[in-house]
């Protein structure tokens, strides 16, 4: 059944690519490698600096005529390999580009499923959920799993995609119309990428679509600290948050919805400050605060609340719904999309791109 749903998109796709990042991952990428089925055109291995190797590896062991080694000479992290392999990827004329781990815990046979809602025209990027199903759950650490919960109401927030799940998933497809016009000099190149890549997408108003996927776990060892997640995620989330906000509602547009942001605030902030310095005051006289006093800072808060529930609505119900895609198009000049310069060659893209 897999096989006959691949040839069906292997003849709608001109060119689906797989991007892999590796990084200490020898012992898994000729496994990795041997499973990527005949819907994919194009397999970019990208050696970030890897102590291991495993692009020798790769050329040594596996002659696929599919797959292109990239070499990166200094480590770009996650995010920048990634991105170094998308550029590789619209060189090759990809239509599709699909980010597979090196370490084998994402499953090539579900890259029909990733690719099959940007050919069909109902998504510009596609991730992996591993929440979907409840059984799969059993496997994946407790600490794990609820640092993944925890992470995903937050990326809501900071991303606006109110309906995704499993926001740090890599196991991802975009369209690389969408790839192309990306900000990739601005996005974070190292384990926030998945989260950032949302939020970028926000601001492109792409359709982000879930798919449901199951936890692997096996004797790979990852190299993200949970230092990394309980200290520096936070502050990047806020940080996204905040620009998300700005951006939406009161640089682009500016609505009823963000008067009930703005109004939500100030009476919210106004009426604790103004009931907990009453208070105070109140309570240094020793004597009960006027009722007036009271219902003042009351309704102040209560007010405050209301608009940022109506304002929480608001935002949670206007996710994309129209994909971009068909609107761009890729930069004509292919070859401005390499590697080496990676920042250069993204000003240089935008500007094919504009022209």
């Amino acid at each position: 059944m897999r096989m006959s749903f691949s040839s069906r998109l292997v003849s709608n796709v001109p060119h689906v690519a797989v991007v892999i990042p590796c990084y200490r991952a020898s012992a898994h990428i000729l496994s990795v490698l041997s499973k990527i089925g005949p819907e994919v055109a194009s397999i970019i291995v990208v050696d970030d600096a890897c102590p291991e190797r495993t692009a020798d590896v790769v050329e040594r062991n596996c002659a696929d005529p599919r797959i292109t080694v990239l070499r990166l000479p200094n480590n770009l992290g996650v995010g920048g390999a990634v991105l170094a392999g998308y550029r590789r990827a619209i060189e090759l004329g990809a239509s599709v580009i699909v980010k597979l781990d090196g370490d084998d815990q994402m499953d090539p046979g579900l890259i029909p499923h990733f690719i099959a809602p940007i050919v069909n025209g109902e998504a510009d990027y596609t991730k992996g959920n591993r929440f979907f199903d409840l059984e799969s759950l059993r496997s994946m650490p407790a600490l794990r799993l609820l640092g993944n919960a925890g992470l995903s109401f937050i990326s809501k927030l900071s991303s606006g995609y109110w309906k995704v799940m499993d926001p740090t998933n890599g196991y991802t497809a975009i369209d690389a119309r969408v790839a192309a016009v990306l900000p990739h000099a601005k996005i974070a190149s190292r384990y926030f990428f998945e989260s950032d890549m949302l939020f970028r997408l926000n601001t492109l108003q792409a359709v982000v679509q879930d798919i449901p996927m199951d936890s692997v776990y096996g004797d790979e060892k990852s190299n993200l600290r949970v230092r990394k997640v309980l200290f520096e995620f936070p502050l990047q989330h806020a940080l996204r948050f905040a620009k998300r906000i700005f951006y939406t509602y009161f640089l682009r547009d500016f609505n009823a919805a963000s008067l009930q942001l703005l109004f939500g605030v100030i009476l919210s902030i106004s009426g604790l400050v103004f009931g907990a310095s009453r208070w105070i005051h109140y309570s240094q006289l020793n004597m009960a605060a006027p009722t007036g006093t009271v219902l003042l800072a009351t309704v102040q808060v209560i007010l405050g609340v209301q608009f940022l529930l109506s304002w929480i609505t608001h935002d949670v119900n206007c996710n994309p719904t129209q994909p971009i895609s068909s609107r761009l198009k890729i930069p004509r000049k292919r070859s401005m999309l390499l590697t080496s310069e990676p920042a250069n060659a993204v000003d240089r893209a935008r500007a094919a791109h504009e022209n």
